[in-house]
């Protein structure tokens, strides 16, 4: 669980969060995640704050494209946050996207999520996950 509070302010950063405000129609965004073969890797949160730090509706969420090698699976959560525009503290329900390849895929495995906001805003996100083997991925 401690992922998807942290995975909270990592998502602000991608723009994954909605708002109760409309915004342009489309919007397309590509980002890249890496991972190990058979292991379940969050590729995305996905909730709606109002201006009085509150949830909103949560957004549709469509798989356009499913990846050709692996599977993804959407979870519900409770997403935690500080300082989040005016919020100082919030906690409110998300859905949480994973990844997870076979055990004996290693290359790019490329989807493509469609997210719906009450706002009326859609946005599509092309995710290629790299799946590589142990002592290829980046130490932090």
């Amino acid at each position: 669980m401690r992922a998807i509070y942290q995975a909270c302010a990592l998502a602000v950063l991608l723009g994954a969060i909605g708002t109760a405000t409309a915004q342009a129609p489309t919007g397309v965004v590509e980002r890249s995640v890496t991972t190990l073969p058979n292991r379940d890797t969050q590729i995305g949160i996905y909730l709606n704050v109002l201006p009085d730090c509150t949830s909103g509706p949560l957004p549709t969420i469509r798989l356009v494209s499913p990846p050709a090698a692996g599977k993804v699976v959407v979870k519900t959560a409770k997403a935690k946050a500080t300082n989040y525009k005016a919020c100082l503290a919030l906690e409110v329900p998300a859905y949480v996207a994973f990844y997870k390849s076979p055990p004996e895929f290693l290359g790019d495995d490329v989807l493509t999520i469609e997210v719906k906001y009450a706002g009326g805003r859609t946005e599509i996100q092309k995710i290629t996950v790299k799946v590589s083997g142990p002592g290829a991925q980046q130490k932090i």
